[in-house]
């Protein structure tokens, strides 16, 4: 998330992350070690700041619905710290993440809490389900951005999102042309995907694995449990030098980071494993670019307005 608004010339005063391993990925690209545990942070030892982005898990709240107990409806959860951090520092804008599964989640009551909050909190919320693929990326990513302003510096229709770029999109365009044999699946896993799906098949259900070609518009979405068997995007190959029919392989992880929209200069980390977990649990980069590109605008003027 930090990738765009840094493009566009904001300064990140502030990061925390309690995965160790994805907060090592961090400090090498942007030369900044994490804080730890948010939980364990005090509001004061965030500076100001005029941006809050955050993703968080989309845990039940003990007490989701329309009535009294609000607070006590998000203690215990994430996303209870970014109400914590954002009653202190009052930022002028919020940028959160989550699957699209929140809008339903118990019923809609969790949504429901979570802008209630906001609103109590004196920003405006805007919310939408973008797709990953709709921005040039390569992937089908259905995630929920929610958009939230202060009320006393802007007014409840000053933010709208971006509309889809609609740009044509092939999987060819981010596939490495040499990939080391070691990323084609073995006899025996492939051997396992085909006989999941038979059976998936015969109870008249469509799970099992998804296979793609160069040509693909886009794949299926990349996540965190990618590493086990790559099972939810595989990479039809063609034969190899001897004319032997070759298994599917899994994505590279340049190849993860690229799907998720990294610049190519991002430095990975050098575990595969925690390298697709980490793009995995990434957000969509150029959906985040065209967000920021409306969003930044709208800070900059308040900051000339001051």
């Amino acid at each position: 998330m930090r990738i765009p608004f840094s493009e566009l010339g904001g300064k990140c005063v502030f990061t925390s992350e309690i995965d160790v391993k994805a907060a090592a990925t961090y400090a090498e690209n942007f030369g900044e070690n994490p804080a730890g545990d948010i939980c364990f942070i005090q509001e004061d030892d965030v500076p100001p700041h005029d941006l809050l982005l955050a993703g968080f898990p989309c845990q039940p709240f003990s007490n989701a619905g329309l009535k009294k107990g609000f607070t006590d409806a998000t203690r215990g959860t994430m996303f209870f710290e970014i109400e914590r951090m954002v009653s202190h520092h009052r930022p002028s804008a919020l940028l959160l993440e989550n699957v699209k599964g929140l809008v339903s989640h118990d019923k809609g009551k969790t949504m429901r809490v979570i802008e209630q909050r906001l609103d109590d909190l004196g920003y405006w919320v805007h919310k939408k389900v973008l797709n990953a693929r709709d921005f040039g990326l390569p992937q089908n990513r259905e995630r929920i951005y929610i958009v939230c302003l202060r009320k006393d510096l802007f007014g409840p229709k000053d933010f709208s999102f971006p509309e889809p770029t609609n740009f044509p999109t092939r999987l060819g365009r981010i596939l490495e042309r040499r990939v080391d044999p070691k990323f084609t699946i073995s006899d025996k896993l492939w051997e396992g995907h085909q006989r999941r799906r038979r059976e998936h098949a015969a109870k008249g259900n469509g799970f099992g694995y998804s296979l793609f070609t160069r040509d693909s518009a886009y794949t299926s979405t990349i996540s965190a449990r990618y590493y086990k068997d790559g099972s939810e995007i595989l990479i039809s190959q063609g034969p190899d030098s001897q004319g032997r029919k070759r298994n599917p392989r899994k994505l590279t992880p340049r190849e993860a980071a690229r799907l998720q929209g990294f610049p190519d200069t991002f430095i990975l980390n050098p575990s595969n494993v925690q390298a697709y977990k980490q793009f995995g649990n990434a957000v969509a980069v150029a959906v985040v670019r065209a967000i920021a590109e409306k969003l930044v605008p709208l800070i900059a003027g308040v900051h000339r307005k001051k």
